[in-house]
Formats: structure tokens, sequence, C-alpha cells
């Protein structure tokens, strides 16, 4: 797994996408993205670079509560999809579900179990401009205790190996 390149500074600009109280651990560059634990939830930047705050949308915590990911394992793609989905049943009210999202997508893993959207054989590609490849994504997440965030101990405390999702 990769090892932590975001610093403390670079984290500071994400503290406002917290709730008050959030604790953050403190940058080591020896942590792996895989290094999550009973105490500590790893998060990616994508999200919050997209605008997200924590706790997620309800849509978007739908998605990982279903498949059982942790939030470092989906790919930006992911994330600027589950964004675009939630503004869209925000501001035009339209009711979308896990069931329609898998009408237009696959989740497939992009190797090292990490994930991405594939859209559908044979169907136009619903959400455009979603793949743009992001260099030195993963090298870019940060560490927040589980006990200090709403469902903090609810969030998987291991990835999800199981294949097919």
């Amino acid at each position: 797994m990769e090892l932590c390149r975001f610093t403390d500074p670079e984290v500071d600009h994400f503290r406002l996408c917290f709730p008050d109280g959030t604790i953050f651990h403190p940058f080591d560059s020896s942590t792996k993205s895989d290094s999550i634990s009973d105490v500590w939830i790893t998060f990616p930047v994508a999200p919050f670079q997209t605008g997200s705050t924590y706790p997620f949308p309800v849509f978007t915590q739908g998605f990982f509560t279903l498949t059982g990911l942790c939030y470092i394992q989906a790919m930006p793609m992911v994330w600027r999809v589950l964004y675009i989905v939630e503004h869209i049943i925000e501001q035009e009210g339209i009711g979308i579900g896990m069931s329609e999202l898998s009408q237009l997508y696959n989740l497939v893993s992009h190797g090292s179990y990490r994930y991405l959207f594939k859209s559908k054989p044979q169907k136009p590609l619903p959400i455009l401009k979603t793949t743009k490849n992001d260099t030195n994504r993963r090298n870019q997440f940060f560490f927040v205790r589980r006990d200090s965030i709403p469902n903090g101990n609810q969030l998987p405390k291991k990835w999800n190996t199981g294949g097919r999702i």
C-alpha cells in the first residue's frame, strides 16, 4: 500500500469539512493507506476537493454501507459521480437510489482492491468528465479518530477484499 505524503498543513485545509471536535492523526510518513484500525479511519482527499463534507450525505453514505467499501478504496472518479448524483437529488428532487446507479454503472476493481465505476456496455456515459486521471491520489489521505466523528465506530475496520461487489 501507499505511504502517506499528505502533511499536517495540507490536512488543515480540510478541517472545516468535519464537525467540531474531530481529532486528526498527526502526519507520519510511515503510515499506509490500509492502516485502518479500531481507533483510526482513513479518508481520501478526493471527496473534500470536490466540496463534500463529513458526515457524507445519505446517498453517498448509503453507497458505502451497501458495498462495504472503506472510503479510501473508492477512486476519485467514484467520489465525483456520487457528488454529482447527490446534487441532482438535492437540486432537482429526483429520486435516485442504488438500483438506478447500478443500472448506469458497474463497480469494478482497478487493482489493489480500489474501485471505480465503469459505464454499462452499449449505454452512453451517464455523467461526463468524471474519469480525469488524478496524479498522486494514492498518497493523498489522512486519518481521523473514529470516536471523534458521527457514526465513526460503525465504519468498516478493514478493506473489502471479498472480490466482486
